[in-house]
């Protein structure tokens, strides 16, 4: 049956649930659903994130090493896993998997790791004329591994490409049926819906700690995008916030190139960039449904937390 609850299981209750550090804004892939970050490229210091993981640790309950890129990229990898470890700050970690080799899946099983996501909908949608195969096997002999050496990891296989036309969340993703054939074929799943609600369904638990979860596509808010409304809500600096690759602070993972710049942590404590006037009136007007960013009001996403009007 569908699991609302596959993206993981609850943690102890933390100021917030996920801290987003950018390892490295580089991916080693160009997907059409997520724009070309220009901010200019970078890879964090290792010193720097040990720093950071330091800070979080006591008010989150996880830390997710990207917000832009990809964290298999980084060529010292495990050198922030291994700085979460000391800190005992478990990692939500997503990437594409195609850089996914020995070296990288032992750093993926090590025990700080809790959540691993993989995002399945890159692969047709950099390489639409390749059979997938090859690619998955990969990630399946990972996931395998995974059920002998970790079975309290959660594996995620991410299919965040559903159409959603006019705005309508319901919709398929035909470049997913090769996937999915393969998927069943290994793991199961024959119950899943050809057609996807994730309104009302967006997991679909596979077997042990694996599931499918599914998703729309979004367009990421951008200062050229339309003014949609001054009013909402977010998640942002109440659910978790991003640090990015040079050690600015924002406040959501969707602000991908700073534009709301709340400090660095070069200069000051995260708790100090956390409690300034920028941020807390962020924060102010999410409680009362006001956007008082630029950017929040030019956001689609924010679109996912208004309350549908009744039938």
């Amino acid at each position: 049956m569908l699991d609302p609850a596959s993206e993981g299981a609850p943690l102890p209750k933390k100021r917030f649930a996920k801290v987003n550090i950018e390892i490295s804004n580089i991916c080693n892939l160009q997907c059409s659903f997520c724009p070309e970050v220009v901010r200019e490229k970078g890879m964090m210091d290792p010193a720097l994130f040990d720093r950071i993981v330091a800070e979080v640790a006591p008010f989150t309950e996880q830390v997710c090493l990207h917000l832009m890129g990809d964290p298999l990229v980084h060529p010292k990898l495990e050198a922030f896993v291994e700085a979460c470890a000391r800190h005992a700050t478990p990692v939500f970690l997503v990437t594409n998997g195609v850089l996914l080799r020995d070296l990288q899946t032992d750093l993926l099983l090590h025990p700080i790791v809790r959540q691993v996501n993989f995002s399945l909908h890159s692969f047709p949608d950099n390489f639409p004329d390749r059979d997938p195969a090859p690619y998955l096997e990969k990630i399946f002999a990972f996931t395998e591994r995974a059920f002998r050496e970790r079975p309290d990891l959660y594996v995620n296989f991410r299919l965040w490409n559903l159409d959603a036309p006019d705005g309508d969340p319901r919709g398929t993703a035909a470049r997913n049926r090769r996937m999915l054939e393969l998927v069943r074929a290994r793991f199961g799943g024959e119950g899943i819906p050809e057609t996807i609600d994730v309104r009302t369904q967006k997991g679909y638990r596979l077997l042990e700690r694996l599931s499918l979860h599914f998703d729309t596509e979004f367009v990421w808010p951008s200062p050229d995008l339309p003014v949609l409304g001054e009013t909402g809500f977010c998640r942002g600096l109440s659910n978790h916030f991003g640090i990015l690759v040079d050690g600015t602070v924002v406040p959501c993972c969707l602000d991908k190139e700073g534009n709301i710049p709340l400090g660095n942590v070069r200069d000051a404590t995260i708790a100090e960039i956390l409690e300034s006037p920028r941020a807390r009136a962020i924060l102010r007007g999410f409680r009362e449904r006001k956007l008082v960013e630029d950017l929040c009001r030019r956001c689609d996403y924010i679109e996912r937390f208004r309350v549908p009007a009744p039938a």
